[in-house]
């Protein structure tokens, strides 16, 4: 489990138990105007409060359904994340096995998608800042591109799939 998943579900948690609390102070003050009521009667003051605890039942169901709702989301957020992540690795691997990269120029090719510049790469790889713009400048050539932005832009355009102007033309 990541640690981002373990974040969202302490919150999901901590937001059930806070719905779960207000659901019990909804009851008890339901109970209290069920005994207020058989007591003594229902009057102007035990009618607004009978309106005033119908409103909060309501908002307790509808808070929690929200919050049910609102997990819900986040799970299938998360799952199609993992899922374009996985998409956007294999697609990245295509490539660099079309061009025909070393090893080493994968890495470096790797770490310039992922935003690191030339120091930081060699940094991470325990090479010189010249290696890697050598290596940078075969990544580019071998893909046709010229810079980095170039390399980003290439793997974005075949990740972002733009409407068919037929399809917009007929309104679908």
């Amino acid at each position: 489990m990541s640690a981002r998943t373990r974040i969202r579900e302490r919150k999901a948690t901590g937001i059930s138990i806070l719905v779960a609390l207000q659901a019990l102070a909804c009851a008890f003050f339901l109970a209290d105007l069920a005994s207020d009521v058989m007591t003594d009667g229902i009057g102007l003051h035990l009618a607004i409060e009978m309106i005033a605890a119908i409103a909060l039942l309501a908002a307790v169901v509808l808070g929690a359904m929200r919050v049910r709702g609102l997990i819900t989301a986040a799970r299938r957020d998360e799952a199609a994340v993992a899922t374009a992540q996985g998409a956007l690795g294999e697609l990245i691997r295509l490539r660099f096995e079309e061009w025909q990269l070393t090893a080493a120029e994968a890495d470096v090719a790797l770490f310039a998608l992922k935003g690191c510049d030339i120091s930081e790469i060699a940094r991470l790889r325990g090479s010189a800042a010249g290696t890697v713009r050598a290596q940078l400048a075969k990544v580019y050539s071998k893909a046709g591109v010229e810079s980095r932005s170039g390399l980003i832009a290439l793997f974005l355009e075949d990740l972002i799939a733009l409407p068919d102007k037929s399809s917009r033309v007929l309104g679908g």
